[in-house]
């Protein structure tokens, strides 16, 4: 008689889309393109939306989870005393300390959505050079399947100078994240992405285009250094563009969406097969190391409270496993808008305590 038991299929969990670019690459526009894309497959997929942009005044799409709804952006400003950076930045590092409670929603909810997609703020480097964009990447990355987008402006790239200069950025994105990566190359309404396709396949032909372009000659017939730098760099990079994806995709038609949702199932693999196992190493060393400097200070602790004793000194018993930390703050909660609100759901991080029952306006 056949067994009627059977071992339960795993879980598929959702992937991470972290969208980053340059400020007016069209991230958000993009982020509206692809989620459009999922609502109209046939059975619809939405998507799980986080907007990370705390100065926006507007987003073309119903985000679950919002900064804006934790962190005001305005009132960071006046009470900090920020310019508008500044500011970005502040709100990006409240948020992050309740990042435990957006990776709680989001796997509430991995059961039943396919796609977790996150929209960064414009400025670039407040995200990817941030302690706090560091600690939301390797969070998210280390809960679920993630892939990093990095949007380019194709019309703005078409100078080889400017080209190079977002292929270096890319690059070090890719070594600071560990992350698979995707290049989508948007607004190909306006300006194909062919050429890019071209320079990153054949060294000959972005050499080509390096050589007619103008300003790569000085007055006395000689390589002036910008084109020698950007020479040398190329080569550089070629080997970098070998494993690298890329796709143009159209945030104004939806040309190209297709394609990067192909793109984005094969860096699932990707991931599970190359950077999964290496982000577990890395956290098992992180975990040890942090493991062997807390029975370093507990055995210090130990010695001088013996010493302590032996002087007739310190004879109260201390219990280093005890928790001696009682700071409560579960009063601040960040908002899934796809629960039922609550009173006093949005909560001011930035000034817990006396305004606690205030909800704070969005900026104009």
């Amino acid at each position: 008689m056949a067994s009627t038991s059977h071992d339960a299929a795993p879980q598929k969990k959702p992937v991470a889309i972290i969208t980053i670019g340059m400020a007016g690459s069209g991230k958000t526009t993009f982020v509206q393109r692809i989620n459009s894309y999922l609502h109209s497959k046939n059975p619809p997929s939405p998507p799980y939306i986080l907007n990370l942009d705390p100065a926006v005044a507007q987003v073309p799409f119903d985000s679950n989870i919002d900064i804006r709804d934790t962190v005001n952006y305005q009132e960071v400003m006046k009470q900090y005393n920020l310019g508008p950076n500044g500011a970005i930045l502040t709100a990006l590092n409240l948020f992050t300390t309740k990042f435990d409670q957006v990776l709680g929603l989001v796997e509430k909810r991995a059961e039943t959505v396919d796609y977790v997609i996150v929209d960064t703020p414009g400025q670039i480097e407040i995200f990817t050079w941030s302690a706090s964009g560091a600690i939301i990447t390797d969070a998210i990355a280390s809960s679920i399947p993630t892939v990093i987008a990095y949007v380019i402006d194709t019309p703005r790239t078409t100078a080889p100078a400017t080209f190079m200069s977002n292929m270096l950025y890319a690059c070090s994105i890719l070594y600071k994240t560990k992350l698979p990566f995707i290049l989508v190359f948007n607004k190909t309404d306006v300006q194909p992405h062919d050429f890019a396709i071209e320079w990153m396949k054949d060294f000959e032909a972005f050499q080509e285009a390096l050589a007619t372009n103008n300003g790569t000659m000085d007055g006395d017939g000689e390589s002036t250094y910008m084109h020698s730098l950007m020479h040398s760099m190329s080569m550089v990079l070629d080997e970098f563009y070998q494993n690298l994806t890329a796709v143009g995709v159209s945030s104004m038609t939806g040309d190209g969406v297709k394609e990067f949702f192909e793109a984005v199932e094969a860096s699932r693999a990707e991931y599970e097969k190359d950077y999964l196992p290496e982000l577990q190493r890395s956290r098992e060393m992180r975990e040890q190391a942090l493991q062997e400097i807390k029975d370093d200070s507990v055995n210090r602790l130990m010695k001088d409270l013996e010493l302590d004793k032996a002087k007739g000194g310190l004879r109260e018993r201390w219990d280093p496993n005890e928790d001696d930390d009682e700071d409560d703050d579960s009063d601040m909660n960040i908002i899934d808008r796809v629960d039922d609100a609550w009173p006093g759901q949005y909560i001011d991080l930035t000034n817990s305590g006396k305004s606690m029952g205030s909800n704070w306006p969005r900026p104009a």
